[in-house]
């Protein structure tokens, strides 16, 4: 078992005879929202708040990883919105849970339309603030490309808020709730504020309470990590956009990182939708034995 960390990435391995299993974060990536923490079935995963001097800005959690814990299952890289974990068999990239259709996979609709983008589509990239738009020109005169690392984008939309002329449509990954109760913020704490990794979605009002933008916010959860205040800031998410999945292991890991709500919401769902094609199926053989 091994464990290598550097600036821009922490990985670790598992090596046996036949096989070699690794997971990588990229920390570029990663804002340490604590998602994956929540979801590890074998609790490998641990992101606390960075510490930091008095009159500091807060930072980004650190994250760590327990290479005698981790089993390579994927999990954490199937739920991350960041797009910042990794999960490799023998160099080549795996995610067993989904590759076992035991988890799903989060669904991150974006789409474009570049007929409708000129040169003064520049300003979709820069709107982004994970930097995952790139605008060029294509190798057609005066047309341009849009390219967007849709595996790392939560949604958070200001691409599409800033720039409304239809050139993109972003759906959020997960939905939520977001709650302050100013009367418990520390007087003087801005440490939300400093990590949130969206810019405006956590801001000051003119007398100094912070005050959440929820069309922006990805729900992510790292603002609540480095709140020092008990129940000065509550998160709910209220659904997680994903693949179509059966499958147990789903429902206790959404109850995890949502509420049970959240999960009955859910279940519901599957059962009217599974009733429909009871229903269709019965009706359509009955029209055929009529024919």
């Amino acid at each position: 078992m091994l464990k290598t960390e550097n600036e821009n990435e922490l990985v670790v391995e598992m090596i046996l005879h036949a096989k070699r299993y690794s997971l990588t974060l990229n920390k570029k990536k990663c804002v340490g929202c604590g998602i994956c923490m929540q979801i590890c079935p074998r609790e490998a995963i641990e992101v606390t708040p960075t510490p930091k001097a008095e009159g500091e800005e807060a930072k980004t959690p650190t994250v760590t990883i327990n290479k005698e814990k981790c089993t390579y299952c994927g999990i954490c890289e199937a739920i991350c919105p960041f797009g910042a974990l990794t999960t490799r068999i023998n160099g080549e990239h795996v995610v067993p849970v989904v590759e076992s259709d035991s988890f799903p996979q989060l669904v991150r609709e974006i789409t474009v339309d570049e007929t409708k983008c000129g040169l003064e589509c520049t300003e979709i990239e820069e709107a982004c603030p994970l930097d995952l738009i790139k605008v060029s020109m294509s190798a057609k005169k005066g047309q341009v490309k849009i390219e967007v690392d849709k595996e790392a984008c939560p949604g958070c939309r200001l691409c599409e808020t800033k720039f409304p002329e239809s050139t993109i449509h972003v759906k959020k990954v997960i939905e939520g709730i977001v709650r302050i109760d100013n009367e418990k913020c520390p007087e003087g704490c801005h440490d939300c504020l400093d990590v949130c990794p969206i810019p405006g979605v956590l801001y000051l009002t003119e007398d100094a309470k912070v005050q959440v933008n929820e069309t922006n916010c990805v729900y992510c959860g790292t603002c609540k990590i480095v709140c020092p205040e008990e129940g000065a800031l509550e998160l709910t998410r209220t659904r997680i956009h994903h693949t179509t999945i059966h499958s147990g292991t789903w429902n206790k890991a959404l109850e995890k990182l949502a509420s049970t709500r959240a999960v009955i919401k859910e279940l519901q769902t599957k059962s009217g939708k599974k009733l429909s094609q009871v229903v269709e199926k019965r009706c359509f053989t009955e029209v055929e034995d009529y024919v």
